[in-house]
């Protein structure tokens, strides 16, 4: 009797296998189309999150005129780089933007955002060469010559 009993079991056991098998086996595809759609969703949602925040920012002032130009990106980096081509210290840089040379170290260094009309004046800096950087120096200074730095 008992192996009658271990065959009844052994089959019964097989059977619900079988039975539990055929009923997961559609949600287990049901569960990865599921998550193949989340993630498709996901990457929409981040993609119009980044367009509602390109869309929040504001817009770029157009002017009439063309005088000017509509507007100047600032980017501490570049004003570093621009600052260290022209061979300027931070205090010389800030003369001739108009600005303190503390003024300059915190606009470089991301603490502070230079104002428009300073944008204006860096923009234009970009375009001269260290040698007219030392030429509108000295004309600033009055016509004196450089001073030596620490170390000449």
């Amino acid at each position: 009797m008992s192996s009658l009993g271990s065959a009844l079991k052994n089959e019964i056991t097989r059977l619900a296998r079988k039975e539990i098998k055929a009923q997961v086996e559609p949600l287990k595809k049901a569960n990865s189309s599921y998550r193949r759609e989340i993630a498709e969703l996901k990457r929409q949602v981040a993609q119009l999150s980044r367009q509602t925040k390109a869309a929040s920012r504001p817009a770029p002032a157009v002017k009439d005129d063309d005088a000017e130009p509509a507007a100047t990106r600032f980017v501490a980096k570049g004003l570093r780089s621009l600052r260290a081509r022209l061979g300027l210290s931070a205090a010389d840089f800030g003369r001739l933007a108009g600005a303190s040379g503390q003024s300059v170290y915190n606009w470089e260094s991301g603490k502070a955002v230079p104002r428009k009309s300073q944008l204006a004046v860096l923009a234009g800096l970009r375009s001269i060469g260290k040698r007219e950087a030392q030429a509108r120096l000295a004309e600033l200074d009055g016509g004196a010559p450089k001073r030596a730095a620490k170390g000449e």
